[in-house]
Formats: C-alpha cells, structure tokens, sequence
C-alpha cells in the first residue's frame, strides 16, 4: 500500500511539474515562434509598401492588383530630375513704372536628367517582388489579401490601399488560448488586432501596424 502511494505521488508531482513547465514556456515558445513569422511577413510587406508608394508617385493612385503592380515593377521608371532657379525681367511691370530693369519674376525649373527602372531602384539585381504577394511562412499557402481604393478626406479625394493577413492564419498551428490572447492584442510593443497589416482604406495611412522593433531589426 506504501508502495502504490508512493507511486502515485511521483505521478502527482510529475504531472505538476509538466503543467508549471508548459504554463511558463508555453508562452515562451510561442512569442519566439510568433516573432520570427512575423519577421518574415513584415519583410513582405515592407516590399509592398515600396512598391505602391513607387505606383503610386508614378501613376498618381495605388493598385489593388498583384498582376498590375508586378507588372508596373517591370516596366516603370522613376525619373531623375534637377531643380534650378531662374529669374528674368518682368516687362510688364517695369513698362508701368517706366524703367527697363527693376522688377524681376524668380521661377524654379525642373529639369529632366534620365530614368532609373523602378525595379533597379527598389529591389536591386532580385525579383523577390515576384513574389512578395505569397506568406512566407513554411507550411501556409496564401497570400496578402491586397486592394486600393479611394477615400474623402476634408473635401479632398485620397487614393489609399491596404495589404493584410490574418494573425490566425500564420499562427494556425499554435496553441489556440495564446493565439486567442494574441489576436486581442492592443499594446505600443505588438501588432495591434486581428491582421498584420501595410496601409489603410479607412484612413490616409501608408505605414504599417507593427511596432518599431521590426523596422530596426536586419533583413
């Protein structure tokens, strides 16, 4: 009977010591998994936002087509310019005043030096743009669910777009009560809500919903 007691009292207790162990690394290990995905999602995204902050300085709007924005990568070019001030007499005022040189009219032009591929200029001698649309993340085939469109903002109209992903889909084979905790989160330290996200189509917004610690980490 001692025996059986015994026993069951190891039991006990390596059961206890196992739920202390998951109730601390658990959460360990998940925030080091959720890091490191979200490291790589962000990555994409940052290469979305260039690449439709380039559209749309180009095009004047933004796109909500992965199809048209690959291809404007392909074939768009930025133009180098040159800014120089000039200036010349202002003939009709000096005739009012009678005078020949008083009065001067000062303008600033634009020149024109080449174009530079915007493919060149964003993403160097790779094509990852070709794929940034698809989750990076081992095991999850999705992409970026991507649109644009337009907003009024003080009786002025924005073009405005948004590139997201649910939380849920690339931490779908975590643990379910901490993904719940993370899909609530609301703190200056994490990505705030449901979706980690590049841009807006409620407010004129281009930035992205992490926090800063992602920006400063290396690619």
């Amino acid at each position: 009977m001692k025996l059986v007691i015994q026993i069951v009292l190891w039991i006990v207790i390596i059961f206890l010591g196992w739920k202390l162990y998951t109730s601390v690394m658990g959460p360990v290990e998940f925030n080091k998994v959720k890091e490191a995905r979200y490291a790589k999602v962000i990555k994409n995204l940052k290469d979305v936002q260039a690449a439709e902050l380039a559209h749309k300085e180009i095009t004047g709007k933004f796109t909500g087509d992965w199809d048209s924005l690959v291809r404007f990568i392909d074939t768009a070019q930025f133009a180098r310019t040159q800014r120089r001030d000039t200036s010349y007499a202002d003939v009709a005022k000096n005739k009012a005043f009678g005078i020949d040189e008083g009065y001067f009219i000062e303008e600033s032009l634009i020149d024109t030096l080449g174009f530079t591929p915007v493919k060149d200029s964003l993403f160097g001698a790779t094509d990852r743009y070709k794929t940034m649309m698809n989750v990076p993340i081992e095991g999850v085939d999705a992409k970026f669910e991507l649109k644009a469109g337009k907003i009024e903002k003080n009786d002025a109209t924005y073009s405005v777009f948004e590139a997201k992903i649910a939380k849920k889909i690339i931490l779908a084979d975590l643990n379910k009560d901490l993904l719940a905790q993370e899909i609530q989160v609301q703190s200056v330290d994490g990505v705030n809500g449901p979706d980690i996200k590049v841009g807006s189509l409620e407010e004129v917004n281009t930035t992205g919903n992490w926090p800063k610690i992602y920006d400063s980490a290396k690619d």
